[in-house]
């Protein structure tokens, strides 16, 4: 699951269908599949909306840029 999360983050196009098949291999069901990917979609969409306004993360969060 964990690789298949990071494919859909840096290379979205590049998603085929036996992506989601190796994920149904696995055990996972179509509607955890989408839970999977709308997770991804929500926190790539939030980043880069607090990214693209400068929102500055709390202090006791380590900032790695």
């Amino acid at each position: 699951m964990l690789d298949w999360v990071v494919k859909l983050t840096h290379t979205p196009g590049d998603m085929t269908a036996a992506d989601l098949q190796s994920l149904r291999d696995v055990g996972f069901s179509d509607r955890d599949i989408l839970d999977i990917a709308e997770v991804t979609a929500y926190y790539a969409y939030v980043n880069r909306i607090a990214d693209g306004l400068g929102v500055k993360t709390e202090d006791w969060i380590p900032d790695d840029n």
